[in-house]
């Protein structure tokens, strides 16, 4: 008999306790991380992937989310800016205290101007990795799609977008318009104006410097920068993907999002998409 096949057959009679398995978690966390692995955290190497979240008094409720991400993805060296835009922040001291167990998290004041907007380009502009990736600091996005993400910007994708409306993706939570809406948006992009992805309002995106070098951020205030972008790169001929993602309404502290105030510049790009396709075409 074969004695590698009445090895498999042993261990596969060996009853799993939890102590093997955790044992056989933790080899596959591992594993995983030797896929991604790049040169050891800490190190003042270029990031293999940066990602960027800002930040507004979120205090301890930025704890998970931190951890959630440093943790889940396996992409190394990996640095994670949070994005602040006073020092008074209640998520610095936060920040802090977590670096000495998550090395790879940086803090980034933000000098463009408070708000979301300026965070996100803020963040952009510090990166120093080729691909950048936004997530926000309320826990909404989930950190075990940031893999998937970066195998697909390293297959050559310019956007890669976190979908809530394609197959595998789903929303939980938040207030009815405001879900409707973003269906709508996402869903007539993709049908109409042809763009190669079914969720277009979503800011869990990942971008190549590639195309952050080549265009010019426009967007004037809110959360449209990731339609935008997208948009841009569509025009351009870049590729542009996604994964299905699950996006939860956050569950503690204040949500930034103004619907009223921001509405018209979505709709601009909105349009913009729209036409990009008829210009495209021609």
């Amino acid at each position: 008999m074969d004695p590698r096949r009445d090895r498999r057959r042993t261990d596969m009679n060996t009853p799993r306790t939890p102590r093997t398995r955790a044992a056989a978690h933790v080899a596959g966390r591992e594993a995983a991380r030797r896929e991604f692995a790049g040169a050891p955290d800490g190190s003042d190497e270029t990031p293999a992937l940066s990602v960027v979240i800002p930040v507004y008094n979120e205090g301890e409720n930025v704890a998970p989310t931190l951890r959630g991400v440093v943790e889940q993805s396996h992409v190394r060296p990996l640095e994670v800016l949070v994005v602040h835009d006073f020092d008074e922040d209640t998520t610095v001291p936060v920040v802090k205290r977590l670096q000495a167990e998550l090395p790879e998290l940086r803090l980034h004041k933000n000098t463009l101007g408070r708000g979301a907007l300026n965070a996100m380009k803020s963040g952009l502009r510090a990166a120093r990795a080729p691909y950048v990736l936004i997530t926000m600091g309320d826990g909404s996005d989930d950190p075990a799609d940031i893999d998937p993400m970066y195998r697909l910007a390293k297959d050559g994708a310019d956007v890669v977008a976190g979908s809530r409306y394609m197959r595998g993706g789903r929303q939980v939570g938040g207030p009815l318009i405001k879900r409707s809406m973003s269906r709508t948006a996402g869903l007539s992009l993709h049908w109409l104006g042809g763009l190669p992805i079914h969720d277009a309002t979503s800011n869990f995106r990942l971008y190549s410097k590639r195309l952050l070098n080549q265009v010019t951020i426009e967007s004037k205030g809110g959360f449209e920068l990731g339609l935008e972008l997208t948009v841009k790169a569509y025009r351009l001929g870049l590729r542009v993907a996604e994964v299905p993602t699950t996006w939860r309404d956050r569950t503690a502290g204040q949500s930034r999002f103004k619907l009223v105030e921001w509405l018209p510049r979505y709709l601009h790009w909105y349009w913009r998409g729209i036409v990009g396709r008829v210009v495209t075409n021609r």
